[in-house]
Parts: C-alpha cells; sequence; structure tokens
C-alpha cells in the first residue's frame, strides 16, 4: 500500500495522506458513544491528498498524521489497514487521558469516502465495528467539487472542549444520524442534504459540547460566522473542535475558499 508522490509539494510534506472529518464526529469517543439510544451512530471521513500543509491543531489530523510519519518513515507499510490504525492508535494515545478518536487514524490510513459505524457494546466504542467505504472516483470527483474551505484559526494552546458536556441520548442519537444522512448524500451526489447533515452535526456538536464553539480562548466569534455561510450556502461545519477550517457544500464558488483533492485509491 504504497502512495506515489505526485508533486514537489507532496514530495516535501510526504506521501501519508491527510483527513478531513466531515458529519458525525464525536460519535467515535466511548463517553459520547455509551449515550446513544441507538446500536449504533455513524460519523464520516475522507482521505484527502497530501498536496497542502494544513494549519496545526485545526481538525485535519495533522498530529496523528506526523506520528504517523515518524513510526512509519514517511509512508503507509504494505500492511492490512485495521492492523496500521491500531498500531497509529497506540503509538498517539498511549498514557494520555483523553485519547483520540480512532477516526483520525482510519482517515489517514482507508482511502475514499468512509462511513465509520461505532457502537459502545463493541470494543467499548473505540474502533467502530463497521467500515462502509466507497471508492468512487466518479463520487469523489463531485465531492471535490462541492466542498469548499474556508481557514478560519487553528484552536489555541490551553483550550479543550471537554468543559461543559451535555451528553443528552437524543442528540447523541442525533449526531450518529448526522454521519449516516452525510455518506448517504455524499454517494448520492445531493448537495442540499450534504449541507443539511453538516447543519445537523454542528447542531449536535454546540448542544453536547458547546465549548466546541464558544470558549473564553477563542478569539472569532465562530457561532456567527457558521450561521452566516448556513444562511447563504446548502450548510457548513467546521473541520473540528475550536474552528479550523469552515467546510462549506455548495455547488457554486465560495470566495476565499480552497478545495481539496479525494484520494480513492492506494
Amino acid at each position: 500500500m504504497k502512495y506515489q508522490t505526485r508533486s514537489p509539494v507532496t514530495k516535501l510534506l510526504g506521501s501519508i495522506p491527510n483527513r478531513l472529518q466531515l458529519a458525525g464526529g464525536w460519535i467515535d469517543q466511548p463517553f459520547v458513544s455509551r449515550h446513544n439510544p441507538e446500536p449504533y451512530g455513524s460519523m464520516v471521513v475522507a482521505q484527502i491528498e497530501p498536496d497542502f500543509r494544513p494549519m496545526d491543531r485545526s481538525g485535519i489530523a495533522s498530529g496523528t498524521r506526523a506520528i504517523a510519519m515518524r513510526i512509519w518513515r514517511g509512508q503507509l507499510p504494505n500492511r492490512a489497514p485495521e492492523t496500521l490504525v491500531r498500531e497509529l492508535y497506540e503509538a498517539e494515545n498511549k498514557g494520555k487521558a483523553d485519547p483520540s478518536g480512532s477516526q483520525d487514524m482510519i482517515g489517514l490510513v482507508y482511502p475514499g469516502i468512509n462511513r465509520l459505524d461505532y457502537g459502545f457494546k463493541f470494543q467499548g466504542g473505540i474502533f467502530p465495528w463497521h467500515i462502509e467505504s466507497c471508492n468512487s472516483p466518479r463520487i469523489a470527483r463531485w465531492l471535490e467539487k462541492v466542498l469548499h474551505l474556508i481557514a478560519v484559526e487553528p484552536r489555541p494552546e490551553g483550550y479543550s472542549p471537554l468543559g461543559i458536556k451535555n451528553l443528552d441520548p437524543k442528540w447523541v442519537a442525533r449526531l450518529g444520524r448526522s454521519g449516516r444522512n452525510c455518506f448517504d448524500a455524499i454517494v448520492g451526489m445531493e448537495v442540499e442534504a450534504l449541507g443539511a447533515s453538516f447543519n445537523l452535526n454542528m447542531k449536535c456538536w454546540e448542544t453536547l459540547l458547546p465549548q466546541v464553539v464558544r470558549h473564553p480562548l477563542l478569539r472569532p466569534d465562530l457561532p456567527a460566522l457558521l450561521k452566516a455561510y448556513q444562511r447563504q450556502y446548502p450548510g457548513a461545519m467546521y473541520s473540528g473542535c475550536g474552528g479550523g477550517y469552515l467546510i462549506v457544500a455548495s455547488e457554486e464558488p465560495v470566495p476565499g475558499a480552497f478545495t481539496v483533492n479525494v484520494r480513492v485509491s492506494p
């Protein structure tokens, strides 16, 4: 499973992919999934080409990728992806009180667009019980055209989104559904449904973990910025807690945004 460098920039940055988290994020954390009244909840990750350097601390799994670059010397080993995910999970989370979710590792290892189904009764919710993958070049090209990323600001040092937890089971279930809706919208190439899944995801984040978007250390007014884009386009969400990038779903150009290249095969 070796990836080919495709440009001088990619050669400089290394061949291990980046990953983009879409709707349903946080359902990969056991402290969230244990409150889900449904058997499982879903989230979506898309593997993207390493043809730009993301901002650190911005929800693109740059920290996880840095560890992968170190332990695997710059390229993914030719071993089963589920084995690589567990190796990377252990390398990153050893001794951590608040471990990173396994979706970070899966997004870097599994090509394409992947729906990850997490249930607390399966391995304590740490790893998904099922991964549904879409590796269609046609769908990937469509997704590239309708995802627009706007750099906002990295989350600051000392910031944590976990200071307030309102883990209402009804909203945990909605979070998991937003991931299923997102994957279905991508496979069906329906931008309005994709945007709706982003908007639902953000409602869930703001309800369950309000400090994801509101915190004394966050300088931008993240809720106001989000709502402005949601009013103008089918939907929008942040790449991670504390901002990072604003991901806008739109068939029309979004001023100041850039697009990503989805990787569907090794």
